[in-house]
C-alpha cells in the first residue's frame, strides 16, 4: 500500500519550462494549486506578466491533488442554516456560486481539452440512519421553495439500493449538477494551459517574506531563489505548511488545517465496479465525521473521510488508513478482502463558518478557506480573483464578508483532538 496520492501517482507530472526568476512582473501568485493555476491562466490570457511561486516540487501536490476527486455543487453547510443567518438572497447567491464553479471546471476541461475523466453524474448524499431522511427531505424542499436548486431529488432506500450495493443506507438526496474528475491529470492540463498562454510556473520557490512598496498593491517577494517585484499579489496558499508564519500570520490565524484521509482499492474490474456503484456518482454520508466515495476510470473505489482529527503525516496517514479500511468493510462487506493500493492524507483549509473567504487586505489579494469543498470553488475563484484584480470587484461572490480570527489559534492546531471528540459525540447523539 503506497502512502501516496493516487491522483498524483497516476498522472504525468507537469514539468515547468526553465526560466530565471523574473525581477518584475504584473502579478505574482503564491501557491501552485488550483486557485493559483486557474488565476494564472485567466491573467495570462489578458496579457499580464504572471509568475506562479510554488514552494513544493510539484504543482497541485497539496489539497488540490490530495482530495477525494469530487467536483460537487451545494454548500458545505446546510443551506437553510446559512439562509437563517445571512438571508435568502445572499444564501442563494452563495449556493449558486458552487453551480457556477462546477460549470467553470467543465468549461476549462472542454476548452483546454484536458484529459481528466471528467463526468457529471451528480452527487448522492446518503442517510445512514432513518431519522436523517427527514432532514434531507426538509433540505430538498427548502432548496426548491426558495428557487435555489430545482434539480434535487429524494431517493428512497430501494432506489439507493438499486445503485449502491450496500444495505447501510435509508435513502438519499441527489444533487444532479455535481461531477468528478482525475485531479492529477486536471492539474497537469491546467498548468500546461497557463504556460501555453505565457504564465511562468516556478516550483521549489517558496515565498519567505513580503514587503509592501508604498500604499498600493505592489510588493517585493523574497523567495528561496531570489526576489520578485510584483504590481499585484494573489495569495492562494490554503492550509499549506510550507514556510513559517511571518507574512502569512493574519491568514493562518483564520484557517485550521484539518486532516482528511483516503484509501484506494486495487482495480475491481468493470463488472464488479459497475455492480457496486451502478450510477458512478460521487457519494457522501450524512454525519459530521462522514465518509465519501466514488469509482475511478480504472474501476478502483476511492473511499475517504475524517478518520482522525489530526494533521496529515506518514504515521497518521497509515493509522487513518486502517480506520478507513474498517469503515469501507462496514459499508461494503463484499470488499472486506480487497487489497488497498493507496492511502494518503491531505489538509483541509477549514474556516470557522466553513465557507470560503476571498478579498483584499493591506494591498494583498487572497482566496482560500474552501473547507473541504474546494476542488471546484478553487478553480472558479482563480478566475474570479483574476477579474477582481483587473478592476471588477463584483466578480468575487464572497466579497464584503468579515473574517475574524479563530480564538486561541496562533500556530499548529493543538485543539483538534477536542474538536474530533465533540463531533463524534454529536454524531452519536443525533
Amino acid at each position: 500500500m503506497k502512502l501516496d496520492s493516487y491522483w498524483t501517482d497516476s498522472a504525468p507530472a507537469f514539468v515547468p519550462e526553465r526560466h530565471d526568476l523574473p525581477a518584475q512582473v504584473d502579478v505574482a501568485i503564491v501557491g501552485g494549486g488550483f486557485t493559483g493555476l486557474s488565476a494564472a491562466l485567466a491573467l495570462a490570457r489578458r496579457g499580464a506578466r504572471v509568475v506562479v511561486l510554488e514552494a513544493g516540487e510539484r504543482v497541485a501536490a497539496e489539497a488540490s491533488g490530495r482530495n477525494g476527486g469530487h467536483v460537487n455543487n451545494g454548500l458545505a453547510v446546510d443551506y437553510a442554516d446559512v439562509a437563517a443567518k445571512v438571508g435568502v438572497e445572499r444564501a442563494r447567491a452563495w449556493y449558486r456560486a458552487y453551480d457556477d464553479a462546477v460549470d467553470t471546471v467543465a468549461r476549462l476541461v472542454r476548452d483546454e481539452a484536458i484529459d481528466c475523466d471528467f463526468l457529471r453524474h451528480g452527487k448522492l448524499k446518503l442517510a445512514t440512519r432513518a431519522n436523517q431522511m427527514a432532514t434531507l427531505e426538509r433540505s430538498a424542499q427548502r432548496l426548491v421553495d426558495d428557487g435555489v436548486d430545482t434539480d434535487v431529488e429524494i431517493l428512497d432506500a430501494a432506489r439507493v439500493r438499486a445503485e449502491v450495493q450496500s444495505d447501510r443506507f435509508h435513502g438519499g438526496l441527489l444533487y444532479k449538477r455535481s461531477g468528478q474528475m482525475h485531479m492529477g491529470r486536471f492539474a497537469q492540463g491546467l498548468a500546461a494551459a497557463g504556460q501555453r498562454n505565457g504564465a511562468q510556473v516556478h516550483t521549489g520557490t517558496g515565498v519567505r517574506r513580503m514587503e509592501r512598496l508604498g500604499q498600493g498593491h505592489a510588493h517585493r517577494l523574497h523567495t528561496e531563489r531570489g526576489t520578485v517585484t510584483a504590481q499585484q499579489v494573489l495569495l492562494a496558499t490554503g492550509a499549506t505548511r510550507h514556510g513559517g508564519y511571518g507574512s502569512f500570520g493574519w491568514l493562518r490565524r483564520r484557517i485550521v488545517p484539518i486532516g482528511s484521509f483516503i484509501v484506494v482499492t486495487e482495480p475491481l474490474g468493470a463488472e464488479r465496479a459497475n455492480a457496486l456503484l451502478a450510477a458512478r456518482r460521487t457519494y457522501v454520508t450524512v454525519a459530521n465525521i462522514h465518509h465519501y466515495f466514488r469509482l475511478t476510470a480504472d474501476h478502483r473505489l476511492v473511499f475517504g473521510g475524517r478518520a482522525r482529527f489530526a494533521v496529515s503525516s506518514p504515521q497518521m496517514d497509515a493509522a487513518s488508513g486502517e480506520i478507513l479500511r474498517a469503515g469501507l468493510a462496514e459499508t461494503f462487506p463484499q470488499l472486506r478482502d480487497v487489497r488497498l493500493d493507496y492511502c494518503w492524507g491531505g489538509l483541509v483549509d477549514m474556516t470557522q463558518d466553513r465557507l470560503p473567504h476571498a478579498g483584499e487586505r493591506e494591498g494583498l489579494y487572497y482566496a482560500m478557506g474552501y473547507s473541504g469543498h474546494g476542488t471546484q470553488m478553487s478553480v472558479h475563484m482563480g478566475e474570479c480573483m483574476a477579474a477582481v484584480m483587473g478592476g471588477d470587484a463584483s466578480a468575487n461572490p464572497w466579497r464584503g464578508r468579515d473574517w475574524p480570527a479563530i480564538p486561541g489559534h496562533f500556530g499548529p492546531p493543538w485543539f483538534l483532538p477536542a474538536v474530533g471528540l465533540y463531533y463524534t459525540l454529536k454524531d452519536r447523539m443525533a
